[in-house]
């Protein structure tokens, strides 16, 4: 979602946020929310929502601790309320709004129910299975789906516990 495509013009607040993330893929957390950080502050609360969401959902992913995620992803699901099928695919033009909402609120119930608040999570993985036709076929919507089952068995498990195949950094 952050790299520029051909035909389109380069998104330099994009660039800069996949930067990040391939820090923080590299094993480099600290620096990536460093940097991000410093995006959030010049993108602002009411800035592009496209950037908001990109930045907010690989934000919460370098954040071990469920609480600090929850408030991210939080923010990439306002974000991405506000964003329009043009605005995203402005910058791909493969994208529609409509196939975020799976990740986001996976994202969101995953984070609920490491915390314990096990009816926001139900509330949520329901939301995502409601938004998964919009998922693509192949490896990425494959993934989601299984990410989807993951944690609606850790629900009804009442488990708290980091899935293992979840994103992000571990403890």
């Amino acid at each position: 979602m952050t790299a520029t495509p051909a035909g389109t013009s380069p998104d330099p607040t994009m660039e800069a946020i996949g930067r990040a993330l391939t820090a923080g893929r590299a094993g480099d957390v600290t620096s990536a929310r460093t940097d991000l950080l410093d995006l959030w502050s010049s993108i602002g609360v009411a800035g592009d929502p496209l950037h908001r969401c990109t930045l907010a959902h690989h934000m919460a992913d370098l954040h071990e601790d469920p609480a600090q995620a929850l408030a991210w992803d939080v923010r990439a699901l306002d974000a991405a309320d506000a964003l329009t099928d043009q605005r995203v695919q402005d910058h791909h033009a493969g994208l529609h709004i409509a196939g975020f909402y799976p990740s986001l609120h996976l994202n969101i119930a995953d984070n609920y129910r490491r915390l314990g608040s096990f009816d926001a999570a139900a509330e949520h993985i329901r939301a995502a299975e409601a938004h998964a036709p919009s998922l693509p076929e192949g490896p990425y919507g494959d993934l989601l789906r299984t990410a989807m089952r993951e944690v609606a068995e850790a629900l009804t498990r009442r488990d708290t516990t980091r899935r293992a195949s979840a994103p992000g950094p571990t403890a």
